[in-house]
């Protein structure tokens, strides 16, 4: 008997239908996801993430084989003017980051990056595959 739980049905009412708007519970903001498009182009592939507010510095990519991983970093600025209060937050401020896996290994040593109103964008060739070598015998 001690599962029980009391509920109110005007406060399910009141909180799906009229306040729609207002966010109840413990005011924690998830990170946003960093949206990404892949596109395989020819020999290579081209990335686009969306990183609005960051700045180029505070991302980093790393790439190991097939496997691409993008990490940012968004900073608070703490700076509260005379006077001034805030009275809401509801920028995210912290760590995001992205993982995954193409269908072919990229050759990092040509691979560029561009970063522009928020949009890195990542053009990844393909590393060519080794050519069978055939033995001649003697």
């Amino acid at each position: 008997m001690s599962n029980l739980t009391r509920r109110d049905p005007l406060d399910d009412f009141f909180r799906g239908f009229l306040v729609r708007p207002v966010e109840y519970g413990g005011g924690t903001s998830e990170a946003p996801q960093m949206r990404v498009d892949v596109k395989e182009v020819d020999d290579n592939y081209q990335v686009h993430a969306e990183l609005p507010g960051i700045k180029k510095e505070d991302i980093h990519v790393h790439i190991d084989g097939p496997v691409v991983s993008i990490s940012a970093e968004r900073k608070q600025s703490k700076e509260v003017k005379e006077g001034e209060r805030v009275l809401r937050t509801e920028r995210y401020f912290g760590q995001v980051s992205r993982s995954f896996q193409l269908g072919q290994d990229v050759d990092e040593s040509r691979s560029s990056a561009k970063f522009a109103d928020g949009v890195l964008e990542l053009t990844l060739p393909k590393k060519l595959a080794p050519q069978a070598k055939r033995l001649v015998i003697d």
